[in-house]
């Protein structure tokens, strides 16, 4: 099982290119191995043509900023690098393979919302991901509840951007961080190096301002302690 969590950045680089970067994120995505991606700040628009590219299954969850979106995406198509974080949002699941069952739970409205995804794939593997609130606080809240949603079923990943660099998930094990984008399991097990992938532009810049993780696991086995 190889894990990517990505957050694209409202689909934007640094330094910003001024145009639509669909084609770019698409393509490494699509070239990037991995079985389950986790995909944050995406734009809601986004995720079909991911999916398509990637040869995956997709599961989205709105977030933030997506009132009119019809003109917020009008204009982000054309300025992202004006529009920013207002172009609206979106949380993504990819799977290179098929849900079982997928659902949608807000762990905030306000300031901003805060969604946590929870899946079920065809091979049992259960999934919980979420982007959470920037204030320190308010993010330790959401961990806090999505842990308790997430349940004790096995074997679990958990992760995404939490926006904390010292997060506490008692009963996972921590196989993967950058800055504040964390991977945390149960029943798996870290099955070598986690990768840094490139995100190269080719014309100096890079794709999003956190760079992307790929991990792999491997099933951990009944007689392995943690």
């Amino acid at each position: 099982m190889r894990v990517l969590v990505w957050n694209l950045f409202h689909g934007r680089a640094l330094p910003g290119a001024g145009r639509n970067l669909l084609d770019e994120f698409a393509a490494r995505i699509a070239g990037w191995e991995w079985d389950v991606a986790l995909l944050q700040e995406v734009p809601p628009w986004w995720p079909p043509e991911l999916a398509r590219a990637a040869g995956a299954e997709q599961r989205t969850a709105l977030t933030s900023r997506n009132e009119l979106l019809a003109l917020r995406r009008a204009v982000a198509e054309r300025r992202p690098d004006l529009i920013k974080s207002n172009g609206g949002g979106s949380n993504t699941l990819l799977v290179r393979g098929r849900f079982a069952e997928h659902r949608r739970v807000r762990l905030r409205r306000f300031p901003e919302r805060r969604v946590l995804q929870l899946a079920t794939l065809d091979d049992g593997t259960h999934v919980a991901k979420m982007h959470l609130s920037l204030a320190p606080r308010r993010a330790r809240d959401e961990l806090e509840r999505a842990l308790a949603l997430a349940g004790e079923g096995s074997p679990l990943i958990f992760g995404g951007d939490l926006n904390l660099r010292d997060p506490d998930a008692p009963g996972l094990e921590h196989v993967a961080a950058r800055d504040v984008d964390h991977v945390f399991v149960r029943g798996f097990t870290l099955a070598g190096q986690v990768v840094r992938p490139d995100r190269g532009l080719g014309s100096g810049g890079v794709l999003s301002d956190h760079e992307a993780l790929l991990v792999p696991l491997a099933p951990r086995s009944p007689q392995t302690v943690p």
